[in-house]
């Protein structure tokens, strides 16, 4: 047996160096990834996000009114997006997940301010997401300090200044008892069916090329599409189990509750499963072997995570990062079923979710389609 040679390792590296580089799939994500993650984590992710679009319901016109609007504006928690022009709209607006927050300043707030007859002010919150929310009620509770410092005078002001002149009532809806699993746990459906049915359908059809019985499939008189629905129906048997298992695992163990909307639940389902399962497909006709199509799955799923809302608040993140965040479908089927789940949403309140999912379903299919055409050639 000879003694160790360099020369012999040199060559050997030399080899594997030149290997990976013409493995480009991997060499890329081994190179993207890190950079992925440095950039969501460092720049994306915030836990105490401010600037939450709020709703403002303001029954009367006056100095004090308008001085709560401001200190809200100016506590950088809170950015007036609209003005409600009644009750339901400012609830419309809360349940469609339009706004974060819904104040209410009654007709009487400068009245009772006036003789110090308890004023209120209601501020609603949509707290299905609590740690969306937990930094802006406790910012809520400085406000009636400060909110009427420079409207208070005279008398006023020395009644201000032994008791606060109005009190804030905070309405946490949809979560009262800031519960996270009530968040996380109807979350973990989009996160599971993605990292399931996405980089099952990859690495099953990737497998069947490798192994050589694709070349089977090929010389058959099979369209692409008949091909991509019988590799996939078995999968959204799959699904359609996982889904149910979870939702009944999520009630039985976790106490979720089931507040309706159970026809854009099943629509949102159905076609968030389409929708992954041809991403699979499509990641199949891309990589060239079970290794490649794991790391490009994984390269999907990773933001799918980080920027959809399922980890951290969305609503926390840059406008860049928000803006990727809308093109991750996950993000839309997370909200679809929170929505469902958590606020009884119909398929009014869902519309924009949903078409995203099928705008989603549209373009990946089609380029699963042409892309397995094209291999066909």
């Amino acid at each position: 047996m000879s003694g160790l040679s360099w020369d012999r390792v040199a060559a050997v590296m030399i080899k594997e160096f030149k290997q990976l580089t013409r493995d480009r799939v991997t060499y890329a994500m081994m190179l993207l990834l890190p950079v992925v993650q440095l950039t969501l984590f460092g720049y994306a992710i915030n836990a105490e996000p401010r600037h939450l679009p709020t709703a403002v319901l303001a029954q009367e016109d006056s100095r004090y009114a308008r001085a709560m609007v401001a200190a809200l504006e100016n506590s950088a928690y809170f950015d007036l997006v609209a003005q409600a022009r009644s009750p339901g709209e400012l609830d419309a607006m809360i349940r469609r997940g339009d706004v974060q927050f819904a104040v209410t300043i009654p007709g009487d707030f400068s009245r009772r301010v006036a003789r110090g007859d308890e004023a209120q002010i209601l501020v609603e919150a949509d707290a299905t997401d609590p740690s969306a929310t937990g930094g802006a009620v406790a910012a809520l509770s400085a406000l009636p300090r400060h909110a009427l410092a420079h409207d208070l005078k005279g008398a006023l002001r020395q009644r201000g200044e032994a008791a606060p002149p109005f009190e804030v009532v905070v309405h946490r809806r949809y979560n009262p008892e800031a519960v996270t699993s009530y968040n996380i746990v109807p979350g973990l459906l989009g996160v599971i069916l993605s990292m399931t049915l996405v980089m099952m359908t990859a690495l099953s059809v990737t497998r069947e090329t490798e192994r050589g019985t694709m070349e089977t499939l090929l010389s058959t008189p099979l369209e692409p599409l008949e091909v991509m629905a019988g590799k996939l129906a078995p999968y959204v048997a799959v699904g359609v189990i996982q889904t149910a298992v979870i939702l009944i695992l999520a009630r039985l163990l976790f106490d979720v509750p089931m507040s309706g909307g159970w026809g854009g639940l099943t629509l949102g389902v159905s076609l968030f499963i389409v929708g992954s399962l041809a991403l699979g497909f499509l990641i199949s006709t891309v990589a060239r072997s079970q290794l490649q199509a794991m790391q490009m799955s994984v390269f999907y799923i990773l933001p799918s995570i980080l920027l959809s809302g399922f980890m951290f608040p969305f609503r926390g993140m840059p406008g860049w990062a928000q803006a990727l965040g809308e093109v991750i479908p996950v993000t839309h089927f997370l909200r679809v079923v929170r929505g469902s789940l958590l606020k009884g949403q119909g398929l009014e309140d869902q519309w924009r979710e949903l078409a995203a999912l099928i705008a989603f379903v549209c373009v990946v299919t089609a380029l699963a389609v042409a892309r397995y055409r094209r291999t066909l050639d």
